[in-house]
């Protein structure tokens, strides 16, 4: 299921408010990870700089308009991560280490990339995930309508 179907899933209502500091259940080949979920540009830009550490088994997901190729650095982030790149279908296309305080970016090789999930580092071979697992995308619409609810509702 691609991310083009969100508007006519069925949602669950979110036990709590959901913000960009929420973490969604959301698995990543059978693995379940907590993760927060990056949408705006400006968290996408923030990520996980200036934390101090990241619980076990938590991380953060990037969820972008379109497929890319996409690149990110670690300007001011001092946990040592790894990154997967996924296609629009949930596919892991590629796992990049990446390196503390590090501003030269890592590069997607493919141009296919809609979501980037960062876990610590050493996450994806710990519990052997490889290219070609895929991301639960039932989990994934869930969290994106929470947020989009969330946002809905708040008042300017």
């Amino acid at each position: 299921m691609g991310l083009a179907c969100i508007a006519c899933q069925p949602t669950r209502a979110p036990v709590e408010a959901a913000n960009s500091q929420t973490y969604f259940p959301i698995s990543i080949g059978g693995i379940e990870l907590q993760l927060q979920i990056a949408l705006k540009p400006a968290e996408q830009q923030k990520g996980l700089m200036y934390r101090e550490s990241l619980d076990r088994d938590h991380g953060m997901l990037f969820l972008f308009e379109r497929p890319e190729m996409r690149g990110f650095w670690m300007r001011n982030t001092r946990i040592p991560l790894d990154i997967g790149y996924f296609d629009s279908s949930g596919l892991l296309l590629e796992v990049h280490k990446l390196f503390p305080f590090d501003e030269t970016a890592v590069n997607s090789r493919s141009r296919e990339v809609l979501i980037a999930v960062e876990t610590n580092r050493g996450w994806y071979a710990a519990n052997n995930i490889q290219v070609g697992d895929r991301i639960e995308m039932s989990s994934l619409v869930i969290a994106v309508e929470s947020l989009k609810q969330r946002n809905s509702s708040i008042k300017p």
